[in-house]
């Protein structure tokens, strides 16, 4: 399986500005800038805001995986995700990811979830290819 998506970027980095697309056509030609990504700018999007989005959605199939799994079926799963980037000595570096999961998940005791929260939060492909420290908060509702 293989997904894809394409940028392009114009001028010098900080005046500049860029377009992405994804090949599904759910982006396209979505701005970013030296502005949305490093400053207060927000019209456009980012890198690190993208790769947030796709652990937050990733982290939640997960968890619905884990959850059918054991005879769950959950209701709903909502989930935040906060990425931490911080200028260290080899440069800027994604060092950290907060997900924020509230789940309603009939029939599920508060044990059985944490339990298959946590295995979601290991077992996710964007969880798997980040090199961060990655915390999960989890509510059942």
């Amino acid at each position: 399986m293989k997904r894809g998506a394409a940028a392009e970027w114009r001028e010098d980095l900080k005046t500049g500005k860029g377009t992405i697309s994804l090949d599904s056509g759910a982006l396209k030609q979505a701005p970013y800038s030296f502005a949305t990504r490093f400053e207060d700018g927000v019209t456009g999007t980012n890198p690190e805001e993208l790769i947030a989005g796709a652990h937050a959605a990733c982290f939640s199939m997960a968890l619905s995986a884990q959850l059918s799994g054991a005879g769950l079926k959950p209701e709903s799963i909502k989930t935040r995700a906060t990425l931490t980037m911080e200028k260290l000595e080899a440069g800027w570096t994604v060092t950290a990811i907060h997900l924020d999961c509230v789940a309603k998940v009939p029939g599920a005791d508060a044990a059985k979830f944490d339990e298959l929260a946590d295995k979601a939060k290991a077992g996710c492909p964007i969880s798997r290819l980040l090199n961060a420290k990655i915390a999960l908060s989890k509510t059942l509702a």
